[in-house]
């Protein structure tokens, strides 16, 4: 006997066709009696399995946690989950080159030392002592400073940049309220992260223009996008797929 002769058990049990099931759990038919042959192959994966199988145990009487810890002993356990830093390198800094102002006290000085030259060449020369003409250097007036309240042209150009950034990369922040599992992928489909967020725990994804999430219990996290309240994405035990896009990439 097998998890899914067990499902088919209880489903008979109840006095419920596969038809009535498949339209309790938006499972469909020919899945669910897959999975009734214990043959998991169509489900596209150990985290979808485990999704289709707790909806199926909670509809027809069963433990699913229970039904699901056992899929898990009997498939080999739960893989690792895939740490979001592999993925994604952290941005550069960006240096930018700030003006150096003139050093006027040197040239100043200089220019004292041309002055005193020439006359210690004139007395050299004979003739009267001449009194050294001593004048200050010009100095050329300073740049007018920066109206109150504005940024200084590095900061403004820095704050450009960085929001050019920010328009074409999607921040998610999820939050557990209580144990759950979520797979998150990328805009190309790479995997970012695939196993268990616990409970009380918060962990921030970042990509460029999309991130894609299949949520196990989407009852069990709260959402902040871009930096922005969303709340859950569904209903306790429910397992569904959101997508959150770039700000830049909104309305393609």
């Amino acid at each position: 006997m097998g998890i899914g002769s067990d499902l088919a058990d209880a489903r008979r049990s109840m006095g419920m066709t596969v038809g009535q099931l498949s339209a309790r759990t938006r499972i469909r038919e020919v899945l669910i009696q897959a999975i009734e042959r214990n043959d998991f192959s169509q489900c596209g994966g150990d985290f979808y399995a485990r999704g289709h199988i707790r909806n199926i145990a909670k509809v027809v009487g069963l433990d699913p946690e229970a039904v699901v810890h056992r899929y898990d002993e009997e498939h080999g356990g739960v893989a690792p989950p895939v740490r979001a830093a592999t993925v994604f390198q952290a941005d550069m800094p960006l240096k930018i080159r700030e003006r150096r102002s003139p050093n006027w006290t040197t040239a100043m000085a200089l220019a004292l030392g041309i002055v005193v030259v020439f006359g210690v060449v004139r007395t050299m020369e004979g003739g009267d002592t001449p009194i050294a003409d001593i004048r200050s250097a010009p100095v050329p007036a300073a740049s007018a400073p920066p109206a109150p309240g504005a940024a200084p042209r590095s900061t403004r150009r820095a704050a450009s940049l960085s929001e050019e950034k920010r328009a074409d990369t999607v921040v998610l922040q999820v939050k557990a309220k209580r144990t759950s599992w979520l797979e998150v992928q990328d805009a190309t489909g790479r995997k970012v992260f695939s196993g268990t967020l616990k409970s009380g725990k918060t962990s921030t994804w970042k990509a460029k223009e999309r991130l894609s999430v299949v949520f196990d219990d989407a009852g069990a996290v709260s959402l902040k996008v871009n930096g922005k309240n969303v709340g859950t994405p569904g209903k306790r035990g429910q397992t569904v797929e959101r997508s959150f896009a770039a700000p830049s990439t909104k309305g393609r």
